[in-house]
Order: C-alpha cells, then structure tokens, then sequence
C-alpha cells in the first residue's frame, strides 16, 4: 500500500501524521510512503529524515493526495483538503464529525473510507487513540487557565495556587475522564484547589482513591453545577461522548453567574463544546470575553505543544494505520472490531450512529457494509 502524510494546514497545527519511526516500520513491512516537504517541520523533524526511513518526499499536498491510498493525518480535512480525497481512499485521522454537518456531508460525497481516531475502542470499551490527546488537552487547559488569570492577560488578578495566607483559584473541572482527571492533576499540582463534576458514582469513588481525598467530588445535577460554577474562579470543560457532540451542561444564565475576570476553557469545543457560551478559537486568536468571563475554546489545543503530541499520538495510531495498510480498510475492519469502531464514512455512507443522531443524518450500520 503506497501511505500519504501530508502536511497538516489547520491554524497553528504542527503536529505531523507519522514520524520518520513510523515510516521505518511501514518501509520494512514492504509498504511505500510519500511524506510532503516540510511535513515534519514542526517537532523538528526534516525531510532527510523521512528520506532515511524510506519515504518519497513530494511538493505538494496534492501530490500525497494523488499517490496515496491511505492517507494518514491528525487533524480532519479543511475543504480544501477534503477536494482532494477520492472514491476509495482511506482516510486515517480525528474527524470530530458531530460538530460539522458541512465536513460530514462533503466527506460522503467524496465516496472515501474514513475511519476516526476518536471512536476507535480498546478490548476495556476504552478510546485509546484519543487517550493521549486528552491527556495533552486536560495539561495545557489548566496552564491556559493559569496564565488568562493574570491580570495583563485579561484576567481577574489571581495566581492560581494562592500563597500562604490567600487563598488560591477555585478550579472546577466538568467531566472525570481523561481530560478531567490530566487538568485536575495539573490544577492540584500548582495548589489550586480542585472540584471534579461528574454523573458516575463509581467514577467519583475511584477519583477519591486516585488523589487520596485532596480532589473534592460533586454529583452533577443543574442546582449543583449552577452553585459550583458561580464559586469557580476556572472552569475547565472535559465532557465526551464519543462520536456525538458534547450536551451543553454549562448554561449562559450559569456564565453571567460568574465573576469577571475569571476563565473558562472548553477542552470539548472539538465536540461543539459542553458550556452555552463556548464558540471554537485559534491558536493566533485563543481567547473572547462573554459576560465578563474570557473562554479559551481552540479545537487544537495539542497542537500547542507539537513534539509531545506527535510522539504520544504515533504510540497508539501506528500500529492501527500498518494493519489497515497490511490488510486493506475492508478485511482490517471485519477482524478487528475495535478498528471497525472508528469507521465514520464509507463510501458515501455515514456509518458513526453518534455523528448521525447529532447531525440527523441517515446512519447505515457498518456490518451490513462489511456483510458480517
């Protein structure tokens, strides 16, 4: 199978699809690469890196496009992008489908393959290929949140971790997942004190046995969240359901609540985000006020931090991206139910039952393309 990377064109993404480690292993597995120029630029990476691993390094996205029957990426296709794309082609990338009805319906009329990271599932009902990113996302949320507290950055003036004889940031954390519980450990670490909202009994007991009690927990219910956000100097989104967009927990009413100048990060915007007020941002331009409160939504936050995200993100989509190239998307689907998971568009087909449900799209069961 000839794998494509292309360089990724998102707002300040710097992340790559594989690295030259990756292009080795597919090299020795009898499989052909081509890499554009300057793909891996930004975790430091150059060309004559990928050429020692044994791939073609081509100008152009469109020559990857061109010559690929896989393509492997880490962000969805921009429109530009998603023209490229055609019948038949494998697409192997987060998609995020539930908040964009206009990338889900060009990427059927494209008639390609395109299997997302995000619903890809381990043998313990787990999301393996979004793990590491949420872990990325739920760091850098509670680092964004320290630094827009400062005063000259728009914030109400608070160090987050207090000193001795002030109090520090209240930090409230909706959603005990992987992105609550990376942000909550970031936040505890700089002497913030923590709330961790969730809805599971048995994930609020395993968060207390985690942190040793220094984590408070809180049953969500709207009085709850509407008493605890009020009080929160932070609010750090980490709701997920996966393939369906993020419910709205946070309501505008609970927003005005809120002190001006405190922070709001929703690390769920790539889902549509779970708070009223949330509306997606850039890396060049990360923050708005709303009601006083400054939101940092960017929908690529580990973008930020390219050489780590690169690296942890490799680690679980490699072995996955080879098996689709050893085996092709068809047969790798039908052995391995884990990666049939992640299939979200084939062939003209919504096949994600979340994404459909959220965008009222008609949803065409995997299995009865795959005739299993």
């Amino acid at each position: 199978m000839i794998i494509g990377v292309p360089k990724e064109i998102k707002n300040r993404e710097f992340r790559v699809g594989m690295t030259p480690e990756a292009i080795h292993q597919a090299t020795h597995r009898g499989h052909k690469t081509v890499v554009q120029h300057l793909a891996g630029e930004g975790i430091g990476v150059a060309d004559n890196d990928y050429r020692a691993a044994g791939a073609k390094i081509v100008k152009t996205a469109q020559e990857v496009f061109k010559a690929a029957d896989m393509i492997v990426k880490v962000k969805e296709p921009l429109a530009k992008e998603r023209r490229m794309l055609r019948k038949g082609q494998t697409l192997f990338t987060y998609l995020h489908l539930a908040a964009d009805k206009t990338l889900t319906q060009e990427l059927m009329k494209s008639s390609a393959v395109c299997i997302a990271y995000e619903t890809v599932t381990d043998a313990a009902g787990r999301l393996p290929l979004l793990a590491p990113m949420s872990k990325v996302a739920g760091r850098l949320a509670t680092q964004a949140a320290a630094h827009y507290l400062q005063r000259f950055a728009g914030g109400m003036g608070k160090l987050i971790g207090g000193v001795p004889g002030v109090l520090p940031a209240s930090v409230l954390v909706l959603g005990g997942g992987m992105v609550g519980r990376n942000a909550a450990r970031i936040a505890l670490g700089m002497g913030a004190m923590v709330t961790i909202v969730d809805k599971s009994a048995d994930v609020m007991d395993d968060i207390t046995r985690e942190f040793n009690g220094a984590v408070t927990t809180l049953h969500s219910t709207p009085a709850a969240l509407a008493a605890a956000v009020a009080q929160a100097d932070v609010v750090i989104g980490g709701i997920l359901v996966a393939g369906a967009a993020a419910p709205k927990i946070i309501s505008d009413k609970m927003v005005k609540s809120m002190r001006a100048g405190s922070v709001i990060v929703d690390v769920a915007i790539d889902q549509g985000g779970c708070i009223a007020t949330a509306k997606p941002t850039t890396h060049d331009n990360p923050v708005y006020k709303k009601h006083g409160v400054i939101h940092y939504c960017v929908t690529n936050m580990p973008g930020a931090v390219p050489h780590t995200s690169t690296y942890a993100l490799n680690n679980v989509t490699v072995p996955l991206a080879l098996e689709i190239a050893d085996k092709g998307w068809k047969r790798a689907t039908q052995e391995n139910l884990h990666l049939q998971n992640g299939l979200s568009v084939v062939q003209g087909a919504l096949t994600c039952p979340h994404s459909a449900a959220s965008l009222k799209i008609k949803y065409t069961a995997a299995k009865d393309i795959l005739n299993i």
